[in-house]
């Protein structure tokens, strides 16, 4: 059973982002890069939808949207109330049993999925909802922001995979990343995509500017 505690008013509407990161202990940098994200949601009028832990980048996306008027929603499973402390200042804060339970809720709640640098379970939930958009069980976009090159080694690796035809190249062109907030969350808004060096995929092109030629996936 999942509790819900609203703190703000009901949604109103507005485009919800997901917003996937870290929730230990990083560099200071990336929590500056996740309140700039935040702050940068509440600019453009959307909704936060993040975790539900107020710790770290997760916590510092949530904070920021907040000061800058954004709506947040979180979402936490009960098991990880206390690790990842319970950001109880949420407009609307889900608590459930499982973790199964939490990404469905997080997916449900967005319009849309931006991934920031992060560990583990970043990649995680990135891979799911990224694979479920190239199934066609969803069509909301699915964005990385990564200005420093934290994926660099992740993308390469599909790209590799993807010459032996473990993943397809149409895959990888569904997965942009952007290198700016401003291009992320036109992204996220599903703006068509603008030239220059700002936005790349793991997809053929990204890979011919590496200097690595891809051998052609499966279709």
């Amino acid at each position: 059973m999942t509790a819900q505690f609203t703190r703000g008013p009901a949604d109103t509407g507005t485009r919800a982002v997901c917003v996937f990161c870290a929730s230990g202990p990083v560099p200071a940098h990336y929590e500056r890069l996740a309140a700039d994200v935040g702050a940068a949601l509440a600019e453009r009028g959307w909704t936060l939808v993040s975790g539900g832990g107020r710790v770290s980048m997760m916590g510092a996306v949530a904070r920021a949207a907040r000061a800058g008027g954004a709506r947040t929603v979180g979402v936490i499973p009960r098991a990880l109330v206390d690790m990842e402390v319970m950001d109880s200042d949420s407009d609307e804060l889900l608590v459930t049993e499982t973790m199964r339970e939490r990404k469905t809720l997080m997916d449900a709640h967005a319009d849309a999925f931006l991934a920031l640098p992060g560990g583990l379970g970043t990649v995680e939930e990135l891979s799911e909802v990224w694979t479920a958009s190239t199934l066609g069980m969803h069509g909301k976009p699915v964005v990385v922001l990564d200005p420093d090159g934290h994926y660099d080694g992740l993308m390469a690796w599909l790209r590799a995979i993807a010459g032996d035809g473990f993943v397809r190249h149409q895959a990888l062109d569904r997965l942009p990343v952007a290198t700016t907030i401003d291009q992320a969350l036109d992204l996220c808004a599903g703006a068509a995509r603008t030239s220059g060096t700002a936005v790349r995929t793991a997809g053929p092109a990204a890979a011919a500017a590496a200097g690595a030629v891809p051998d052609g996936g499966r279709a």
